[in-house]
């Protein structure tokens, strides 16, 4: 009797030790085929390991049996012919955030399908705005350029930032023609607050400076708008900014209305790097150039680094940054305009 009782618990400790080994390895297995597996869009298969629960009743081992087995998931199926014949750039894209690595090899432009424009093809990829529209552009100048941008990112990842052009492009194409009332009337709120408005006070010593520079560049866009559009503009001392004449008003809200999609496009961009739609316009209407209106933009902080000095890592990224913006806004304009 004492030996069979022996037998049996023998064979039960056994049994447990076998279970809870068997039970570690399963486990281990499972972790390391976790972090050796391909990632979810790669084209082999990929191995799930199930782990064994714990309780020692009949029916958890055989629950136990079940989950000891190999599960094989097959590999994604392949997409339909026409979403593997168009790229659609995904909404990351117009935050600036890195979208992914570069997954083509040849960058062409031909006519659009309907003979309306001009279409950029990544290989045999028809390239598509975020919202899987198809990138149309207005003339071949424009989709050679923005073909450019494409050509140009490094394999490792395509970086938006690196690609102003076509950062313009969606936009004239789905952002203006469904807000351009909420544009112009978010152009002309601040119009009163315009840059080339406000005046530094002359009656202060650490001011007077500046507002000697203000008469000196500002002064000749001034008189520009005045002639141009029949009405002179009031300066001001206040952040706030102040009345200009309900005429001049009337004639700048004019020309915004009548600009189509592109034009607005690029105007809405270079008002809000410059923080003035005098300025926007002046480039728009060939009374400024990108340096000039760069000089403009940056009279009053220029004055300071010629006092204090330039911050490395700070005011030369500034200016950097600043040419990036009105810089491709009028080469996009420029690129938009049909000869």
């Amino acid at each position: 009797m004492a030996a069979e009782i022996a037998r049996r618990s023998l064979k039960a400790s056994s049994f447990s030790l076998l279970r809870t080994l068997t039970s570690f390895q399963t486990r281990s297995f499972s972790n390391y085929a976790e972090s050796v597996q391909p990632e979810s869009d790669a084209p082999s298969s990929s191995f799930t390991f199930s782990e064994n629960s714990g309780d020692g009743d009949s029916n958890s081992q055989r629950k136990s049996a079940i989950d000891d087995n190999i599960f094989i998931k097959g590999p994604k199926k392949a997409s339909s012919s026409k979403e593997a014949e168009s790229v659609t750039m995904p909404m990351s894209f117009m935050t600036g955030s890195i979208v992914g690595k570069r997954f083509y090899q040849k960058v062409t432009t031909r006519e659009a399908e309907d003979g309306n424009g001009w279409s950029v093809m990544l290989d045999y990829r028809t390239l598509k705005t975020p919202s899987k529209r198809p990138l149309k552009c207005p003339t071949l100048a424009l989709a050679k350029a923005i073909a450019a941008e494409w050509e140009y990112q490094e394999a490792d990842g395509i970086r938006p930032f690196t690609m102003p052009l076509m950062k313009l492009s969606c936009t004239a194409l789905e952002r203006v023609p469904l807000t351009r009332h909420k544009i112009i009337e978010h152009l002309m709120k601040k119009f009163p607050q315009d840059l080339v408005f406000c005046r530094a006070p002359g009656d202060n010593d650490l001011t007077s400076g500046v507002l000697e520079r203000q008469v000196e560049k500002i002064d000749p866009l001034l008189k520009w708008v005045e002639s141009e559009f029949g009405f002179k503009p009031t300066v001001h001392t206040s952040f706030f900014g102040g009345k200009q004449d309900d005429g001049l008003v009337s004639a700048i809200g004019s020309v915004l209305k009548k600009t189509d999609d592109c034009e607005l496009a690029a105007i809405d961009a270079i008002a809000s790097a410059a923080h003035s739609l005098v300025i926007a316009l002046g480039i728009f209407r060939g009374r400024l150039g990108i340096e000039e209106a760069i000089e403009l933009i940056r009279l009053e902080e220029d004055l300071q680094v010629d006092n204090w000095g330039l911050v490395e890592g700070g005011h030369d990224v500034d200016i950097a940054d600043l040419r990036v913006q009105i810089a491709s806004a009028v080469v996009f304009l420029g690129l938009t305009r049909r000869v």
